[in-house]
């Protein structure tokens, strides 16, 4: 009984029964599945059907790993040394730098890692399924054993399953098997010992159906399925590295050697020049301490993780963290016309039955409107030719529309779902149809035959409807019906000018044939419908642009990034709805088709893509080679894909995107990128994010190095003039520490310029310090050199404090880095654009940051135990004044950098 599903599938040698065993084993139906009631006391028997997650690194093994960076290890070596000299207080600040740094790093990055296992969460697996008699999409893991899950081409297996009906299917058990080739199955029993590989009338989780469809009983679920108890489950584990990354790592390994010869240099020119070795080495060390920019590495990882989240909430899903950076430099987005850059709400408008053309009213999946025949209503019954055309579209279909809440949406493919809505505006009865015609076999539609089939019982005979593209059906066609119902010869130009005038309209069209078979047919094969169809007619439909998918086609152009549409759609077809998005400018832009594509060598392809915007008919497959060829040229691609067959294309550009609501699960597992709302806009706006925190890094680059710049250039230049060091090393970590913490850290939450979707691609090959960037940073480093050198060697020439020159030399280069800090946010701009009427988002992160800052720098100057923690000395109003003023020449730098070496 279905007890027994406690114990190990292998064991209950499901493959071994029958059909009428296993569901009575399950104690199911095998015509209306599970109840609901039953499904739920299952659900709190068996639990869900999901995996058992495996353990993680526990919280102190990654909290230990953030002490694993090369330039920390300066850092603690430093702290040892000092600490055996009994330098305490400086060795204790400095151990405590590494350990807050460590602490920051381990907070930033588990909030990283955990944003993007919830992001990898929301991608389910669906699986469709009948329940109480009813068609149901529902999330895998709510699947329950003895539940009727129907399979079709590009679904992902959800749960191990007992096949109880095949159609021509094939599935893809390479991930279990190894088989490399999809294995056809059928429902025959199996003896006991047959090899897992074998099992033909069985679909193991995770396993993908290439081809056919069928229905299959759940066995197993969860840990009990094969997947599980080999322990081979995919789990996917996102790593924070990416290529930015890795360019930071090895810019830290390079600066790690530099901060190494630098110190030593250093230690040998003092002891040189007679100083005790530990006071020179207290120099080395503020060297050390002073070139290392402790608080990048985290800033790197919290901006990339904030990056994804606000992709996430524009309906992106970023499967992949390289993608972030990647989709700043796309070039060229290709996109399916279907649902991306439409409603995907398929609506027929036109049908063409018996020599006369019906038109359609109303919009979407809901079953209101009219057909008329020249302004005015028509009876069915006096219409034959039109009747069977809307017969043939309702009953070769595996669609369904449902009312939810007074929205009607649909159950399975749109266009089919189009034509159910029109044949319901006839008022025929999917249901009575179903009663009277039913339907013994299923041809699946297949992207290489581009037409599907169905057979039904009609009397004594039988009757073969066949629904696809104009060239499948025409093709196969010898006769029409007439307006009378009447079969007659078949005229192929009248039809062929018809489908030009309406894809001239931007419709979609499909026809429509039909054959009589012998009653004994029980299956159908494609040679059964090769030849000596009766055609029926046309039913053109349209899916509308969607408005923000036009505004976003716009945008991306004026961002230098070329969209092309790749659709199956007739090339007229494409060309008016090309036309109509903004996508191709003029009607006489160049389309190229399939079959053309086909004829092309490579480097004709080359060509091509680079003069045309619309490729039409185009087969799944050749959108592989169009990718490949638009990286010839050295385009960036994005790609858009939905079918199994576009999972090699997606793989190949450098940005796969799947939908999310229609995509199938191979599309979505090979994919970069996801779009939740399946919708064009969604693409532009996650560039636009891609963009944004390419820019923030920099941003970020920008502000750290000269920070350490200038104050390394301090501790040389003392060293070798033989003067007093205007900086302390644990001042100089402190220093680092707030620079990190306090003003680096908004700059990742500044919001897009309001040009950045008006400027070119970057280049991918463009070096992560550019000369403009260098320039930069060596600018402003030698400004904070002459704010810490200059303050220290007046106040101490003028008070010979030391203590005091010291705390104003610190606190003028803070002052300094806030206005450094504010020119290159986008606070004053978006300040400027106020005051000029504009409206633009403004960075208040860096307000915080300022007032973190100041709140930091008050304690370190004004607490007694600051000023013995780290040897400084309290300020009056008029000294605090003077440091804000030294700084103020930064904002004159900050104007000159802006113009002649600008962040971009």
């Amino acid at each position: 009984m279905v007890e027994t599903l406690a114990k190990h599938p292998t064991q209950d040698q499901w493959h071994h029964l029958s059909v009428k065993e296993v569901v009575q084993s399950l104690e199911t139906d095998p015509d209306t599945g599970l109840s609901t009631q039953e499904a739920k006391e299952r659900r709190d028997r068996f639990g869900a059907n999901e995996l058992t997650a495996q353990k993680s690194q526990s919280a102190w093994v990654r909290f230990l790993q953030q002490f694993n960076q090369p330039l920390l290890y300066i850092l603690l070596a430093a702290g040892i040394v000092t600490a055996f000299l009994h330098e305490w207080i400086d060795a204790g600040v400095i151990f405590g730098v590494t350990i807050i740094n460590a602490v920051i790093g381990f907070i930033q990055e588990s909030k990283a890692e955990n944003a993007i296992a919830a992001l990898a969460e929301s991608v389910t697996t669906e699986a469709t399924i009948l329940r109480d008699g009813q068609k149901q999409v529902i999330s895998s893991s709510e699947l329950v054993p003895g539940d009727l899950v129907l399979l079709a081409s590009g679904d992902k297996v959800p749960a191990d399953l007992r096949l109880i009906e095949v159609f021509d299917l094939q599935i893809d058990e390479s991930g279990l098997t190894g088989e490399s080739v999809p294995v056809e199955k059928s429902l025959t029993p199996l003896p006991p010992d047959t090899p897992l590989a074998e099992q033909a009338n069985m679909a193991y989780t995770g396993s993908l159906v290439t081809f056919g469809r069928g229905q299959g009983l759940v066995v197993a679920i969860g840990d009990k399925t094969e997947t599980g108890h080999l322990s081979q489950m995919m789990q996917q584990s996102h790593s924070l590295e990416t290529p930015l990354t890795r360019k930071i790592d090895r810019f830290s390994k390079t600066l790690l050697y530099v901060v190494l010869a630098l110190a030593t240099l250093t230690f040998a020119v003092g002891v040189a020049q007679g100083f005790s070795w530990v006071e020179v080495f207290k120099a080395a060390v503020a060297l050390a301490v002073s070139a290392i920019p402790e608080g990048l590495p985290a800033i790197l990882t919290v901006t990339l993780a904030i990056g994804v989240s606000q992709m996430a909430k524009h309906h992106a899903i970023i499967r992949k963290l390289p993608a972030v950076e990647t989709l700043g430099s796309t070039t060229v987005i290709c996109s399916d016309k279907t649902g991306t850059l439409t409603e995907n709400q398929m609506t027929v408008q036109e049908i063409y039955a018996g020599g006369k053309l019906y038109q359609v009213s109303g919009g979407g999946y809901a079953p209101e409107g009219e057909i008329t025949l020249k302004g005015q209503p028509i009876d069915l019954a006096e219409t034959p030719a039109l009747s069977q055309c809307l017969q043939a579209g309702l009953l070769c279909n595996d669609a369904q529309i449902k009312e939810q809440e007074g929205n009607w949406t649909v159950v399975g493919s749109p266009t089919e779902g189009a034509l159910v809505t029109a044949a319901r505006k006839a008022e025929l009865i999917p249901e009575s149809l179903a009663e009277t015609l039913p339907r013994r076999a299923t041809l699946s539609f297949e992207s290489q035959f581009q037409y599907m089939a169905t057979l039904h019982n009609r009397g004594s005979e039988q009757l073969i409807y066949v629904k696809g593209s104009i060239e499948a059906i025409l093709k196969r066609c010898y006769q029409m019906v007439d307006a009378a119902g009447n079969s007659t010869t078949l005229d192929a130009t009248a039809i062929e000018q018809m489908v030009d005038r309406l894809a001239n309209q931007g419709l979609r069209v499909l026809a429509l044939a039909e054959k009589t078979a012998v009653r004994s047919k029980s299956s159908l094969e494609h040679s059964d419908i090769e030849r000596n169809l009766v055609f029926l007619g046309l039913q053109g439909m349209i899916d509308p642009p969607r408005s923000e998918a036009i505004q976003a086609i716009r945008s991306c152009q004026s961002a230098g990034i070329q969209v092309k549409m790749i659709t199956g759609d007739h090339a007229k077809t494409a060309a008016a709805i090309a036309q109509r998005m903004g996508i191709n400018q003029t009607p006489d832009a160049p389309i190229f088709t399939g079959r053309e594509l086909a004829d092309m060598s490579e480097m004709e392809l080359a060509n091509a893509v680079e003069q045309s915007n619309v490729f039409a008919r185009v087969a799944p497959e050749q959108k592989l080679r169009l990718v490949k060829a638009l990286q010839s040229k050295g385009e960036i691609v994005a790609m858009t894909g939905d079918g199994v067959n576009d999972a090699p294309a997606l793989k190949q550009a450098d940005i796969g995107t799947a939908m999310g609501i229609t995509g199938t699960e191979v599309s979505k597992e090979a994919a970069d990128m996801i779009l939740t709302n399946d919708n064009f806009a969604s693409i532009e706006r996650a560039v636009e994010e891609g963009r944004t925190v390419y820019k923030n890094l920099l941003r970020a680059i920008a502000f750290i190095l000269p920070v350490n710049g200038g104050e390394s250039m301090t501790i040389l230049i003392a060293v070798f003039l033989a003067s007093p060091l205007p900086i302390l090393p644990v001042q100089i970590l402190w220093l680092n520490m707030v620079g990190s913490i306090a003003l680096s850290v908004p700059l990742a939450f500044e919001p897009p310029s309001p040009d950045v979707m008006q400027n070119l691609p970057r280049p991918t090959n463009e070096p992560l310090l550019s000369r403009r960037l260098i320039t930069r940073i060596l600018a402003v480093s030698v400004f904070n050199w002459i704010v810490i050198f200059g303050t220290f060697e007046w106040i101490i020439r003028t008070t010979g404090n030391e203590a005091l020159a010291r705390t104003m030399a610190i606190q003028a280069l803070v002052a300094a880095e806030a206005f450094y800090l504010l020119s290159i946010s986008r606070f004053v701009p978006a300040i400027i654009a106020k005051m000029r009427g504009r409206t633009e988002s403004f960075g208040y992160a860096v307000l915080f940051g300022i007032g973190a800052a100041f709140l930091f720098q008050t304690l370190f100057s004004q607490w007694n135990v600051m000023n013995q923690l780290f040897d400084t000395a309290t300020l009056n109003l008029s000294q605090a004044l003077l440091c804000i003023a030294i700084g103020l020449p930064m904002i004159g730098l900050a104007t000159l950098l802006r113009r002649f070496a600008p962040l971009k």
